[in-house]
């Protein structure tokens, strides 16, 4: 009995127990998340929440970019990424022509649209890889991108035009928010990515770039090297800046007050964050200091500047910088605020499939689809420079022989920035796929880009292409620059042709005056005699995987050209103003050139021709904030369908004060059938015709007459409408 009484009691110990440890489960079942992983509740709480919990050697983990993973939350460090012209990794990914090429397109939809969203689900595809299978191969990357480069092309020697989107601020803005729209997505509540604007500001320069310290007026600041960025920042909604390493009037990037929260976080109104460029507080303590500066002051003066992001100096030195006073914990939260918010909006402290684009499989990286989009992008890319006599395009069926030549004949130029390559399709590979049957396309290397290659012969190299060219029906030479002669780190020492490419063209010239050059370039190649002497002359800039294929299209005539500069072709070198002046009315791009440029911003021919009707506009005045309509019927008056750019100009005159001679005021692309007419219809901002008063501080739209100029390029001008402004009107920044 007393056995069968204790194993009674017993069983009913357990029982009490089991029934209270299911209480406290099922209580513990019941108990709210966290309000930082609380996905109902708006962002800005749960970021403020997650932060009240961080310790400060916590939260200055969080702000190195480069970081390791916060323990106690299971917080991944930011694992940023690349994507410019295609998206940095180490397994292949799709590979657009360069950024200076898709500016030559002038087409805001495509970049918008098709090629930044490919970029954008390519890099989703990576993250969500490596999400459904944590052992997926490949490196692991995040959300964050350093895309796009909008810095302006004032300088033709730059090392980095390949990066950028020409000389104009108003198309460099109008690509940019295209850019940013199409990284960032269209969700209301999720970000596909973040996009970073780089390098804010003024960065122009490879040479001595991380101690250079830039002379600047205001007026220059506000009209020529600031606004593609606003564009980027209030239209675009970019989530981040990188701070670049330069200094603008005495003060370097990194601890510029006025530029990173005066200009960006106060008038521009932008609720992201500024991330410093790899090493930027080290450059201000080895670079513009010259080791004057401590570690812990440039950290502080960084983020109390507006500098919310950067590398390993910020979690090594931002605990010191509080608890000396130097940087206070206001700051310091808001830094971390702007920075968590975006990772928040990225979906990273979400359940994986609550992001719709989780949705995005990696079979989508360098698919067919993404190669089509490729490929179309060269094709609106190419600039038919010159065509005398209606040289191109090449009949390929009384074609026997083509002679192909040049040291950039058969390679695919690569940057720093995008991923590692998988097919890809030469120029030589593209012209002999679209070759008639039973054509003998040869080909030499001739020459050299720059230094010369192992084992290389120039005078062997020469004698080879002159031979082939001598025999054949047409000859097709390939010039122009590469990594070698362009790129991050690497001014252009020259802008005529690098290594003996002249003396390859004039050889073959020479030998066959039936003879094409195709120039594949980032930045502009003054080369005056090649416009003098040689018949066709295509720009195809680094074309991207499908490069090849897209050349051949245009040599053959299978694809007609409608691409356009996106930057001046100086005469000369003596008209190019000194590297080191920034005040472009001294001499720089279409707007203040000094003489006939060899080509012109906006350039670029067709094989179709264009009729431009007289302009009508929907106002003779434009008044305050208005806009004006202006409309042209355009028609295709040639016998091939293609595209036209229309560039609408301003020209006004304001007694004291330089303006530029014309300034881009509006553009679109358009295609025409044979025959075909359609009514362009394109709007013109108040604010567009409006100059930088220093001596106010404000924008002055001026009283008087403005002319509208329409065409087909800066030179070519095919129409003019003038409008009338009755009243000055003036706007603070």
């Amino acid at each position: 009995l007393a056995a069968t009484l204790f194993l009674v009691r017993s069983l009913f110990l357990i029982l009490i127990v089991v029934l209270l440890s299911a209480g406290v489960a099922q209580a513990a079942d019941t108990q709210p998340a966290a309000p930082w992983l609380d996905r109902s509740l708006p962002v800005d709480q749960r970021v403020k929440d997650l932060i009240s919990r961080l310790t400060l050697e916590e939260k200055a983990m969080l702000l190195n970019h480069r970081g390791t993973t916060v323990e106690r939350f299971n917080i991944r460090a930011d694992q940023w990424n690349q994507c410019l012209n295609g998206v940095k990794w180490d397994r292949p990914t799709t590979l657009f022509p360069s950024c200076i090429a898709m500016a030559a397109t002038w087409n805001v939809d495509l970049v918008q649209n098709e090629i930044a969203k490919v970029l954008s689900d390519e890099a989703r595809a990576i993250y969500n890889g490596w999400h459904i299978d944590p052992q997926a191969p490949g490196d692991h990357k995040g959300l964050i991108y350093r895309a796009p480069v909008i810095n302006i092309e004032r300088n033709p020697y730059w090392g980095r035009n390949h990066e950028a989107w020409g000389e104009d601020p108003y198309l460099t803005g109008r690509m940019a928010v295209a850019y940013v729209r199409g990284l960032q997505g269209d969700d209301p509540k999720y970000l596909k990515l973040a996009a970073t604007l780089k390098h804010y500001a003024v960065n122009n320069v490879e040479i001595n770039r991380k101690k250079l310290n830039l002379h600047v007026s205001q007026r220059m600041l506000r009209e020529y090297w600031l606004p593609h960025f606003k564009d980027a920042v209030v239209e675009g909604k970019a989530e981040s800046l990188m701070a670049s390493y330069n200094a603008i009037n005495g003060t370097p990037n990194n601890i510029n007050h006025w530029l990173l929260t005066e200009v960006l976080k106060k008038e521009w109104k932008h609720e992201g964050f500024v991330v410093s460029d790899l090493g930027g507080v080290r450059t201000m303590v080895d670079g513009h200091t010259a080791k004057t500066m401590t570690y812990v002051d440039a950290v502080a003066q960084s983020v109390m500047a507006g500098c919310d992001f950067s590398d390993k100096e910020f979690e090594q030195n931002i605990p010191a910088a509080v608890k000396e006073g130097k940087l206070t914990e206001e700051r310091l939260n808001d830094a971390l605020t702007r920075v968590l918010r975006t990772r928040f909006r990225l979906g990273e402290f979400d359940p994986f499939d609550a992001v719709p684009y989780s949705k995005i499989s990696p079979s989508v990286i360098g698919s067919d689809a993404h190669r089509a989009v490729a490929l179309k992008t060269a094709r609106e890319s190419i600039v038919l420079l010159q065509n005398r006599d209606q040289f191109l395009p090449l009949d390929k069926t009384k074609l026997k022989k083509i002679a192909v030549v040049g040291p950039l004949a058969d390679v695919v130029i690569t940057n720093l920035y995008n991923g590692k390559t998988g097919k890809t399709i030469t120029p030589l590979q593209g012209i002999r796929d679209a070759a008639a049957s039973g054509t003998e396309v040869s080909y030499a290397v001739g020459g050299m880009v720059a230094a010369r290659p192992e084992g290389f012969d120039p005078t062997k190299e020469l004698q080879s292409a002159v031979s082939l060219a001598r025999d054949a029906d047409v000859a097709i030479v390939f010039v122009g620059t590469d990594k070698t002669v362009e790129q991050e780190n690497i001014d252009r020492e020259k802008l005529d042709l690098s290594g003996n490419q002249e003396e390859l063209v004039r050889s073959v010239l020479a030998a066959n005056p039936r003879t094409v050059v195709v120039q594949l370039t980032a930045g502009s190649i003054t080369e005056p005699w090649l416009k003098e002497n040689i018949p066709a002359m295509l720009q195809a800039w680094w074309p991207g995987e499908e490069g090849g294929h897209a050349i051949a299209e245009v040599l053959f005539g299978d694809y007609n050209p409608a691409g356009r500069l996106p930057h001046t072709v100086y005469a000369s070198e003596a008209q190019v103003p000194p590297v080191d002046e920034y005040d472009i009315t001294k001499g720089f791009t279409y707007m203040y050139i000094n003489g006939d440029p060899m080509f012109a911003f906006g350039h670029g021919l067709s094989y179709s021709k264009f009729d431009y009707a007289p302009i009508a506009l929907s106002s003779k005045q434009l008044a305050g904030d208005a806009k004006v309509a202006v409309s042209v019927d355009i028609t295709n008056t040639g016998k091939r369908a293609g595209d036209e750019v229309i560039q609408v100009y301003a020209h006004q005159t304001v007694p004291g004060v330089k303006l530029p001679a014309k300034k881009l005021v509006a553009f679109t692309r358009v295609h025409l059938e044979p025959g075909e007419k359609k009514t362009v219809v394109l709007n013109v901002s108040a604010d567009r015709l409006s100059y930088f008063d220093e001596k106010t501080n404000a924008f002055i739209t001026p009283a008087g007459p403005v002319d509208l100029l329409v065409g087909a390029s800066s030179d070519d001008i095919r129409q003019k409408a003038v409008i009338e402004i009755p009243t000055a009107v003036s706007v603070k920044p």
